[in-house]
């Protein structure tokens, strides 16, 4: 799962830098993206991620799968430094080994247990949430560089939160036509739509790793509040310190990644130019 994600974020962050940049909430971006076959690639790893993380939730607690989702950011780091020829800052290597040692007392500490049903009242709040972020996000797409991909970024990570809290009930659905008809189905749907849509245009105003480090950072704690108050996760007893550090060591590493906006993918991409052609305007 977390490999999956770290080649899904990669490999959709060059196929974002390599298409018009768009100022408007306009999901064509999706069809525009898709027309780019690293694009699709990474699509498929991140429906992969998806999968095994939809598994992962119907016994495991919340705050363990986002976060190990979070640790796809360090994958993504690291393939880009091995393929796309980043470099990363001693600091942000640090930040990424703390990530990972989070992760780790997050695994130590969670205890697998079933989950409790949202019921309607969840439904509905999950409705009004994609209400709130979609609005939001035709505000936030009018940002630019770093602010923009920070702020797109962290949208997107609430889109896929709240997918993880639909996920996390509808996993444990006995039978495939009480899934199908199951509200928290259409709502897990449309929540991912808005989030992929959101990280999309967040790539392409920053790095990779801002893009991703800001959806991480405000999806993890909306999902593992909701888990432990609302879902049935579990800590094993005595445990409860290491998760609680897990959690702020991941959420620290991940929200201080978000410092280094240099765009990283825009400039790997960038297509050489002749000195003749400068100031001759742009071709596409």
């Amino acid at each position: 799962m977390i490999v999956a994600y770290g080649f899904a974020n990669l490999l959709q962050s060059v196929a974002a830098a390599r298409t018009t940049v768009h100022h408007t909430f306009d999901p064509g971006l999706l069809l525009r993206l898709a027309g780019h076959r690293t694009y699709l690639v990474g699509l498929g790893c991140q429906i992969g991620g998806f999968v095994l993380a939809f598994l992962a939730r119907r016994d495991l607690p919340l705050f363990l799968v986002q976060a190990s989702v979070a640790a796809g950011l360090g994958v993504t780091a690291i393939l880009g430094v091995l393929v796309l020829k980043w470099r990363l800052p001693a600091a942000e290597v640090v930040l990424l080994a703390l990530l990972f040692a989070g992760i780790t007392a997050l695994v130590l500490s969670a205890r697998p247990a079933p989950s409790k049903q949202l019921g309607t009242a969840g439904s509905i709040a999950l409705l009004v949430a994609l209400g709130v972020i979609a609005v939001l996000g035709v505000f936030a797409v009018r940002l630019h560089g770093a602010p923009g991909s920070v702020a797109l970024g962290s949208l997107a990570g609430l889109a896929f939160s709240s997918a993880a809290v639909a996920a996390r009930p509808l996993a444990s659905t006995p039978s495939a036509e009480a899934f199908l008809v199951n509200p928290l189905f259409y709502l897990l749907i449309a929540h991912s739509i808005v989030g992929q849509l959101l990280l999309g245009l967040a790539m392409q105003r920053g790095s990779t790793t801002a893009a991703v480090a800001a959806m991480d950072a405000a999806g993890a704690v909306p999902a593992a509040i909701v888990g432990l108050l609302l879902l049935n996760d579990k800590i094993w007893p005595g445990r409860e310190w290491l998760a609680a550090a897990g959690f702020l060591v991941t959420l620290a590493a991940v929200i201080g990644l978000t410092r280094y906006a240099e765009p990283q993918q825009h400039r790997s991409v960038a297509p050489r130019r002749d000195p003749a052609m400068v100031g001759a305007g742009r071709t596409g």
